[in-house]
């Protein structure tokens, strides 16, 4: 592994602690009395050059934190630490961090040894300084966590017109989800999106468990890949030597449960979908299901209102939730369309009455691709995925969906060649899926059926034939509705997020591309001396073509400086032999 010249000072760092008897990495327990924020709260209006030792509670707090910002003097020094809830000012002063004559603590390893992503532990009582900056008196520190590897310097200036500006933020979005450890430390902002991702997922819990529904888990591993129209991924169980599928859809489990006797069931519930990726799709993904029995889809409709609306108040304080460009208002009642009506209303055309060939030319005037594989069902969705999502900003149902659409969901109670289901649809996407469940076991038979002469026709994501749900059915589920709402869709529109992968720790990647990297012999042949190769590579010239594209002026000064750095005792080369280095 090559290491940088800042990795190979730490890792010296990390060595001269050790062998003066510091651990860098100790195991005992960390009594923090308090965080940044209990001490800001605490005093949000201080004064200045005001002292708090002698309070009960802030004359003595131990915080812990992450070292953001070194400003090293003399006998006494300023630094920032950065815990969870923020950022504080600490002062070290030489003389109370070495009350005796050893002074070893404070000008070796305070000013010497430490680093800015280190983690240390500190004593010390809040003051403000004569600038009103509320701070902490350090009097004892202890490093918990010696870093090895150097943050990304985010350096903020104060403009003329007195506004901060930010340089060398780390906001390229593959290093930001490569590295979120990273992302998370130096743009504490985007911890804020998770704290309110989470505050989303306990609101649904909480407003779900007070209607007495019950949360359950159902597996992710399924020997039938059931309950969406979705390609599944696949994997090898080999005590079991059958293929399993990671779920698409819990909902087959979920209305199995029903089928048993709970009146009302949820889960959220991990998906996996072996499909494209965008801003909004992600092959792994969230979602939460509940089925509540004897409701229909109308009723779902006012439940699904009521929660999300109770979402945002408790997210974001409000209705109403501003997205990009958008002011989005959750305040009940939404907006309601039928399929029909919707497609209509954006296209200026009837599709109601029309059959397979006339929809694939409607389709295609609009320059929508279509082929063989595509059913009525699928040509209808491409339409309204076209010409209608897009335009639906602020929340609305759209409901009484083609029966060739919904293989689960109940035939339409007074209109023949519709089911009862709606989806919500917000900010251009769909965000919730509902249906009055279909409960006919064999009107749910003949709709498998449908699909499995859809997968012959080669859709990969039409359904599979579920033998057990059909017989669970047989043995009689009540009427009950059912939704499915995504949970990270609904978190990109309740923190302003552009993409999914900025409200998923961890979104799915490509793999890392492995740093290229010449070898000593390389360089040689490209004329090197090979005792020159290693300060070539200090100033991180890894290839022979990052060699060649380098300035031999600069790369003339530079070697200079290393050669003072290293202490080499060789001849320095000529600014001749470098060009020849560089081709130039």
């Amino acid at each position: 592994m090559q290491l940088s010249e800042q990795e190979i000072n730490r890792r010296q760092k990390r060595e001269e602690l050790m062998r003066m008897g510091i651990d860098p990495y100790p195991a005992a327990l960390v009594d923090v009395t308090a965080t940044i924020a209990d001490i800001r709260e605490a005093f949000p209006t201080a004064e200045p050059e005001q002292d708090f030792s002698g309070d009960k509670r802030w004359g003595n707090v131990q915080l812990a934190g992450r070292l953001m910002v070194f400003r090293i003097s003399g006998s006494a020094s300023f630094a920032e630490i950065q815990d969870s809830t923020g950022r504080i000012q600490c002062y070290f002063r030489r003389d109370d961090i070495c009350p005796g004559e050893d002074k070893t603590l404070y000008n070796t390893v305070f000013k010497k040894l430490l680093d800015i992503g280190d983690i240390i532990g500190v004593r010390g009582h809040v003051f403000t300084t004569k600038t009103g900056e509320l701070s902490v008196y350090v009097k004892e520190f202890k490093i918990l966590n010696k870093s090895l590897r150097p943050l990304p310097v985010v350096k903020e200036v104060i403009n003329e017109q007195g506004q901060k500006e930010t340089f060398d933020a780390f906001t390229d979005p593959e290093q930001r989800y490569r590295q979120r450890y990273v992302d998370l430390i130096v743009n504490p902002q985007v911890r804020d999106v998770f704290v309110k991702r989470t505050k989303l997922v306990n609101s649904i819990r909480q407003f779900l468990s007070q209607k007495g529904y019950l949360e359950v888990e159902t597996p992710i591993l399924q020997p039938i890949h059931g309950g969406a129209t979705a390609r599944p991924f696949s994997t090898h169980h080999n005590s079991l030597d059958m293929t399993l599928y990671m779920r698409i859809a819990n909902e087959l489990y979920l209305k199995r449960l029903i089928v048993g006797g709970y009146d009302g069931v949820f889960e959220f519930a991990k998906d996996f979908r072996n499909e494209g990726m965008d801003r909004t799709h992600n092959p792994e993904f969230t979602q939460v299901e509940f089925y509540v029995a004897y409701k229909d889809y109308l009723w779902m409709m006012d439940t699904i209102e009521e929660m999300v609306e109770k979402v945002a108040l408790d997210v974001a304080g409000t209705t109403k939730v501003t997205v990009g460009e958008n002011v989005i208002d959750f305040k009940r009642p939404w907006k309601r369309l039928t399929m029909f009506e919707a497609i209509q209303e954006y296209t200026g055309v009837d599709v109601s009455a029309m059959e397979e060939a006339e929809l694939r030319q409607v389709a295609e005037s609009r320059g929508i691709k279509v082929d063989s594989t595509m059913g009525k069902s699928k040509l209808i969705d491409e339409l309204f995925g076209d010409a209608c999502e897009p335009n639906l900003i602020q929340p609305t149902f759209i409901t009484d969906y083609p029966v060739e659409m919904s293989p689960l969901t109940k035939k339409h109670r007074s209109k023949p060649g519709l089911v009862e289901r709606f989806e919500a649809i917000c900010n251009g996407k769909e965000i919730a899926n509902a249906y009055s469940e279909l409960n006919d076991p064999l009107d749910q038979r003949e709709r498998f059926e449908e699909q499995l002469r859809l997968a012959e026709r080669g859709d990969e994501e039409a359904m599979v034939l579920d033998e057990d749900f059909l017989r669970a059915l047989e043995y009689g589920m009540p009427p009950t509705a059912g939704v499915g709402l995504g949970i990270d869709r609904l978190a990109m529109i309740m923190t302003n997020q552009p993409s999914i992968q900025d409200v998923l720790f961890f979104p799915q990647m490509r793999p890392e591309k492995k740093l290229e990297q010449s070898d000593e012999s390389d360089f040689v042949a490209a004329g090197v001396p090979i005792e020159w190769v290693p300060a070539v590579q200090k100033l991180g010239f890894q290839t022979v073509e990052q060699l060649r594209a380098g300035n031999p002026n600069k790369l003339f000064n530079d070697l200079g400086g290393v050669r003072k750095k290293l202490k080499m005792d060789v001849p320095m080369p000529s600014l001749d032999q470098i060009k020849g280095w560089t081709g130039n």
